[in-house]
C-alpha cells in the first residue's frame, strides 16, 4: 500500500502539502484540510502500517526506516514547490524528512511543526509503549483528541492500542542525531494548554534552522488542531505565500 494518501488530486496546484500524523494517527486526520485549501495547494496525507488501509502491515522499529520509507515514496512528488506539516510524532517525522531530502539536495519552501518539543531538547521520553492497557487509555486521556468511548469495546482496543503503543515506541527509540542546521525555514505551532509542550519550549525549533523561523500559538490542548482547523490551516497558505 501507499505510504502517501492524496484525498482532492489537484494536477495544476503549484504547491504540495504533505501532513505527518501523530501518534496513533492516520492520513485521514488531514482529510478536511483540502477544502480549506486554495486550489493551487494539493494535500498528501502520510499513512504509515497497521492502521486504516494498511491494517495488518508490520510497523517499523525505529524512526529511521519510517523515514527512509516516507523519503523514498516522496521523491516523485518534488516536480514543484512542496512544504512539510506534522503534528506531534508527526513533527518529528517530518523533521528527519527533511534533513534527509536536503541530505540528496532537496528543500521544502517550509517545514510545519505542530505540538512537538524540539528533538534535539526531547531527553528521555516515557516508556508509553509498555503500559498495560488502562495506563495507555488514561494516556491517551490527558493528551485529548481521542474519542474515547470507542475503547469501552474490547475489540477496538485490540485492534487499534498495538498500533498505538508501536508509535510510541517509535518515539522512544528515537535520538536526535547532531548535525548541521536545517536549510529549510521553520514554521512552528503550539497551543497554550497543550500537557506536552510548552511555547517556551516549542520556541526552541529555532536553533534547528538557520533560516527563518516563526512561532504561532493557538487556543487548545495538544489536540487544537481539531477545534481551530479553519484558522491554522488559514496560516499554513499565509506562512506558504510569505
Amino acid at each position: 500500500m501507499s505510504w502517501l494518501n492524496c484525498f482532492h488530486p489537484r494536477p495544476r496546484a503549484t504547491t504540495r502539502l504533505i501532513c505527518f500524523p501523530h501518534a496513533g494517527g492516520s492520513a485521514t486526520a488531514y482529510r478536511d484540510w483540502s477544502a480549506l485549501l486554495p486550489e493551487s495547494v494539493e494535500l498528501y496525507g502520510v499513512q504509515p502500517p497497521g492502521r486504516a488501509d494498511r491494517f495488518g502491515e508490520p510497523m517499523p522499529e525505529h524512526m529511521s526506516t519510517l523515514v527512509d520509507s516516507v523519503t523514498d515514496a516522496m521523491l516523485p512528488l518534488l516536480d514543484r514547490r512542496f512544504a512539510l506539516f506534522g503534528h506531534s510524532m508527526g513533527a518529528v517525522g517530518a523533521y528527519e524528512v527533511t534533513r534527509a531530502l536536503e541530505a540528496r539536495g532537496i528543500g521544502p519552501a517550509k517545514l510545519f511543526v505542530s505540538g512537538a518539543t524540539a528533538p534535539h531538547e526531547a531527553g528521555e521520553r516515557r516508556k508509553v509503549s509498555g503500559y498495560d492497557d488502562d495506563a495507555l487509555l488514561a494516556e491517551l486521556s490527558r493528551l485529548g483528541g481521542t474519542e474515547l468511548e470507542i475503547f469501552a469495546h474490547p475489540m477496538m482496543r485490540e485492534i487499534i492500542f498495538p498500533y498505538v503503543r508501536g508509535d510510541f515506541r517509535l518515539l522512544e527509540n528515537y535520538r536526535h542525531r547532531p548535525g548541521p542546521p536545517l536549510r529549510t525555514p521553520v514554521a512552528a505551532f503550539v497551543s497554550d494548554a497543550d500537557p506536552v509542550v510548552t511555547p517556551a519550549q516549542a520556541k526552541a525549533w529555532e536553533t534547528l534552522t538557520a533560516s527563518d523561523f516563526s512561532l504561532t500559538v493557538f487556543p487548545g490542548d495538544h489536540f487544537y488542531l481539531q477545534p481551530q482547523r479553519a484558522r491554522v490551516v488559514a496560516e499554513v497558505v499565509q506562512r506558504l505565500s510569505a
